[in-house]
């Protein structure tokens, strides 16, 4: 029988600020995400600007996924928490580079919040894995 513990992921570079919160963890075929923040992973800092956060949000989305044994067409839903809507066209712009088949994409939920320590959007991914 498959193990059920869930198994933790990182993407290097990108933390949850020193607390014991990894990056995602994949249970059998699914793999969910923490929040994945806007933070170049090169760096560890957070992006300047909207477009940015959102640029990074997407690469450690897919550096998560990968971690996890799954690439982007395992997502099945993707929610985005935006600090206010002015964001909303850069992950529009990162949304449809990642999806550009508009009869395959995952579900997405955008929900405003109030994100904290300059951080203007978030993302939480779901993705089922193909079982192979």
């Amino acid at each position: 029988m498959p193990s059920r513990r869930p198994r933790s992921l990182e993407v290097p570079g990108v933390t949850h600020g020193g607390a014991p919160i990894p990056m995602g963890a994949r249970v059998g075929n699914t793999l969910y995400s923490s929040g994945i923040p806007g933070v170049d992973p090169a760096t560890g800092e957070l992006g300047e600007d909207a477009a940015a956060q959102a640029r990074f949000a997407f690469v450690n989305l897919r550096t998560l996924l990968q971690a996890g044994g799954a690439g982007l067409e395992h997502v099945v839903r993707l929610t985005v928490y935006l600090k206010d809507n002015s964001a909303r066209e850069h992950i529009n712009a990162e949304w449809l580079q990642c999806f550009p088949d508009p009869h395959d994409r995952p579900a997405r939920h955008t929900l405003t919040y109030d994100l904290q320590h300059g951080m203007v959007l978030q993302l939480e991914a779901v993705a089922v894995i193909d079982a192979a």
